[in-house]
């Protein structure tokens, strides 16, 4: 990484070498997103890129949590603190000067809208990370959608049974509470009661298919095929009673288009939208985590609560990343175990009854 004698990024050049182990799983995707999100969430445009999955004898690799891009970022993050020691600004200064705000064009030529907050999450850390003596701070952006010319389409049937108006889309959950989300976006969009509304189990008798659970999806399309499909029952709705429209379905699909890699167009939208993030890390006297405040660019919050709990989450996971998990290799075979796992039971005692 290059930056100006005020810190200001001129240029990056980053090689991606991954390994995914015997099997090709989601190698590929993977290493994709590592590459796409290596350039990090600022406004500079001279970057390149080698990214390069390898077959190897180690157990396969896949896809968890950020999907090759926690790693990249830590990379990106830690050179940009190294520059900042150099030209002789903080590390809050040079992400200040740097960041992506609206309008701005992302190094991989995507012009960002106006719902971009990464400044934003700065101004919420300022205080904290210079008031403390021992802080660390890092950026970050992530995508929502599949994107890079892949189909992602989200789609949902809004049918009428029994007075009731049932919500069906062909996707599972995994934690991340689509039900309780689609659920609420059909009552505001409607204006029906909650006991109005029921959310159907996915599946594939009269679902749609809507897609992987996978890229922060499914709150973004399938909530906007949702919507769609609300403003076609509106219409009956203003001259009829859920009553009279009893057998009626409205379908709703939504595509969150982008270009693919490499789409020789003027700035390629990689993908329909991101989040930004920046996060703050405070020791104490004896380098041991005393907190860490972390200030996130959501857009719309439609569940706050379930948003609040991914940050935890997410944030609880990283400390976990950083300090405890390594994965100890010998001939090719892990060597990593719990601390208190002797046999499967004490493997489920350990996690479920820690004390």
């Amino acid at each position: 990484m290059g930056c100006d004698e005020e810190g200001i990024i001129q240029g990056v050049k980053a090689s991606v070498i991954a390994d995914t182990g015997a099997y090709a799983s989601l190698g590929g995707p993977v290493l994709e997103r590592a590459c796409t999100h290596a350039a990090g969430p600022y406004n500079y445009q001279d970057f390149e890129i080698d990214g390069k999955a390898y077959y190897t004898n180690d157990p396969p690799a896949g896809a968890f949590r950020g999907f090759g891009v926690t790693q990249i970022c830590f990379a990106m993050e830690m050179m940009l603190t190294k520059l900042a020691e150099q030209v002789g600004i903080s590390p809050w200064e040079i992400r200040w000067r740097n960041a992506i705000r609206p309008g701005q064009e992302l190094p991989n030529g995507q012009i960002v809208d106006v719902s971009t907050g990464l400044a934003e999450t700065l101004e919420a850390v300022k205080g904290v990370f210079e008031n403390n003596k021992y802080a660390g701070i890092a950026c970050a952006m992530k995508n929502a959608g599949v994107g890079v010319g892949i189909p992602d389409h989200g789609r949902v049937i809004l049918a009428v049974v029994d007075g009731k108006l049932h919500i069906r889309s062909g996707v599972s959950c995994i934690g991340q509470g689509l039900g309780t989300v689609l659920v609420q976006m059909v009552v505001e969009a409607t204006g029906l009661s909650r006991d109005e509304i029921i959310y159907d189990t996915a599946n594939t008798i009269n679902a749609p298919d809507s897609g992987t659970t996978s890229g922060s999806r499914q709150t973004l399309v399938t909530g906007e095929a949702a919507r769609w499909a609300c403003e076609l029952f509106n219409k009956d709705k203003a001259d009829h009673t859920l009553a009279e429209l009893e057998g009626r379905e409205y379908y709703g699909e939504y595509l969150a288009k982008t270009d693919p890699l490499g789409a020789d167009i003027p700035n390629p939208v990689s993908h329909v939208a991101y989040g930004y993030a920046t996060q703050v890390c405070v020791l104490d006297g004896e380098g041991k985590i005393e907190k860490v405040v972390a200030a996130h660019d959501v857009g719309k919050a439609v569940n706050p609560l379930s948003i609040e709990g991914q940050i935890e989450g997410g944030v609880i996971m990283s400390v976990g990343y950083a300090l405890t998990e390594e994965y100890d290799l010998k001939e090719c075979a892990p060597q990593s175990k719990h601390p208190y796992a002797q046999s499967g039971r004490d493997v489920h005692r350990a996690l479920f009854w820690p004390g």
